[in-house]
């Protein structure tokens, strides 16, 4: 375990993580061609919203030879974390785990992906991230542990991050959560979103219960409200219109997508930032 995860780190901070010696012949950005791994993320996730599903199933589709070196695993399982490839080079993986939790966003899940955001930082790991997330977890036993200073640890993380960030929505994406979920008002260098994204502030039934006296209504008036709401409100149509996401892609073109963008991204210049001024200056970041 521990020489596989040395393998995808680089000697030192100021070098990049070696690319693996030979990366797969048909994961080319280039190619027009569906892998089937890629086809089957057509159908990864389960037609009813309301059911869970195993995230490593989308991230294995994603990564070269559906190799994921997860860390952590046994703390805050309601997020994943760890390192794959794609293209033969290293990526940092962040995704919600909606089989634990529905996949909200707890103290423990928010430090201990914001933990593994700056470990990607520092070491100059490319950052992928998959969200999927209901909102951060409610509660008085969340708010006596400090859930607004461990969610504002995740958001700090990603703003902070230079390297390269690139977010798929895949279905829920509510409220605060999402934001600190590497959105685009952190500096995400791409952001994409599945058709089956739903990017809102909140869910359709509980909008629908705060914006209507839903004790006057009957059943068959909520459920038009519902889907009313969602159409209007809760489609990654919308949020492409406002500029939350670049674009909407199809599943099965995920891989694809992630891998031109990452070649794009390594061929860019650095950020502008003054050398010394990035040695010697930080943000005084949420403790």
């Amino acid at each position: 375990l521990a020489r596989n995860l040395l393998n995808h780190l680089p000697s030192n901070a100021s070098s990049s993580p070696p690319p693996s010696p030979r990366p797969p012949p048909s994961s080319s950005p280039l190619s027009s061609s569906v892998e089937p791994e890629a086809d089957a993320l057509q159908w990864a996730l389960p037609h009813n919203k309301a059911e869970s599903y195993d995230v490593n199933d989308v991230i294995c589709r994603v990564v070269d030879g559906g190799e994921l070196l997860e860390v952590h695993s046994q703390w805050a399982s309601n997020v994943v974390i760890g390192f794959g490839r794609v293209d033969g080079h290293v990526v940092g993986i962040v995704a919600n785990q909606p089989r634990n939790l529905a996949g909200v966003l707890d103290s423990d899940a928010s430090t201990k992906a914001a933990r593994f955001v700056r470990l990607c930082d520092a070491f100059n790991v490319p950052i992928v991230t998959f969200v999927d997330v209901p909102g951060f977890l409610p509660g008085s036993s969340e708010e006596h542990r400090g859930i607004i200073r461990h969610g504002a640890k995740l958001l700090y993380a990603y703003a902070e991050a230079q390297v390269p960030k690139i977010c798929v929505v895949l279905r829920k994406a509510y409220g605060g959560a999402y934001c600190v979920m590497s959105s685009k008002m952190l500096g995400a260098d791409f952001n994409y979103a599945w058709p089956t994204a739903e990017i809102a502030v909140m869910g359709a039934k509980p909008a629908v219960e705060i914006l209507h006296d839903v004790g006057a209504l009957c059943p068959l008036q909520l459920a038009a409200l519902e889907a009313e709401y969602a159409n209007e409100h809760c489609t990654p149509i919308e949020a492409a219109r406002k500029g939350y996401i670049d674009a909407i892609i199809q599943p099965k073109h995920t891989r694809r997508v992630i891998s031109a963008d990452l070649a794009a991204l390594r061929s860019s210049p650095p950020p502008t930032i003054h050398a010394a001024f990035h040695r010697k200056k930080h943000g005084c970041m949420p403790l």
